[in-house]
């Protein structure tokens, strides 16, 4: 089971996360690359970082919306939103490629992750931005979402992903972050349901249906409020049920 947290997120002289605790406990990260977080000394301090301790990079693609941290949904043109994208990864894949290693796959962030669940010329842009600059890239994202459907059609790798401290809908869909407790902060419950999710393939929606999950990786949210101590939590709690956290994507190596 992978356990990935999206980080990268500070800006300036902002900072939002623990990027180096974290890196020590995730076996993959989903950095920010630009658009609602993260500026290029944060890229490349992070690329550096998690290249020395074989974490594996992620390019972390958003709207362009660096003042609602990328959680507003922007109807933008498709194919504005695909170039976008490539910006995104290139980016980033620059700075990784410098640290020895490259950008091993693709996650949307906030309100792009949550549209193209079912906006299907979003869900359209972000496939062929991601075929167009690598097709070998993963995309991870949730089960059952327009994204990775397409994703598999395209012949892409389509990596489904679950979230430790996020509620569920009895659909499978994130509950909105506009309504209560839709950010879980009890660690004993989000470390008993991450486990129920790697090793039953469930997890209790907010109504108490059991939702199918099936997740190959695990998220931890970097600016949850005690997120380094969930992670670790949780990958104790992995490893004790015979789930060594290990990476969906290929491992690091050498830039070529």
């Amino acid at each position: 089971m992978d356990l990935n947290s999206d980080l990268g997120e500070g800006f300036g002289a902002w900072r939002l996360g623990d990027d180096e605790a974290l890196l020590d406990v995730v076996t993959s990260a989903n950095v920010a690359c630009g658009f609602h977080a993260g500026d290029p000394t944060v890229l490349r301090r992070v690329t550096e970082r998690a290249a020395e301790r074989g974490v594996v990079i992620g390019a972390q693609v958003g709207y362009r919306d660096l003042p609602g941290f990328g959680r507003r949904f922007i109807d933008v043109d498709p194919a504005e939103l695909a170039n976008d994208v490539i910006y995104q990864i290139g980016a980033l894949d620059g700075f990784a490629r410098i640290a020895g290693t490259r950008v091993r796959y693709v996650k949307p962030h906030g309100a792009l992750y949550n549209a193209i669940v079912t906006h299907a010329e979003q869900a359209a842009a972000v496939v062929e931005a991601v075929r167009r600059y690598d097709p070998t890239l993963p995309i991870l994202g949730l089960p059952g979402s327009e994204s990775l459907r397409q994703a598999e059609s395209a012949g892409l790798t389509a990596v489904r992903e679950a979230f430790a401290d996020r509620a569920y809908t009895p659909s499978g869909a994130l509950v909105s972050r506009r309504l209560p407790g839709a950010v879980l902060h009890d660690v004993e419950e989000i470390v008993a349901r991450c486990v129920q999710m790697a090793v039953d393939g469930t997890v209790t929606a907010v109504d108490g249906t059991v939702v199918t999950v099936a997740p190959q990786s695990l998220c931890v949210h970097g600016d949850t409020p005690g997120a380094v101590e969930i992670a670790r939590r949780v990958r104790a709690a992995l490893m004790a049920a015979g789930l060594p956290p290990t990476p969906f994507a290929a491992p690091p190596h050498s830039a070529q």
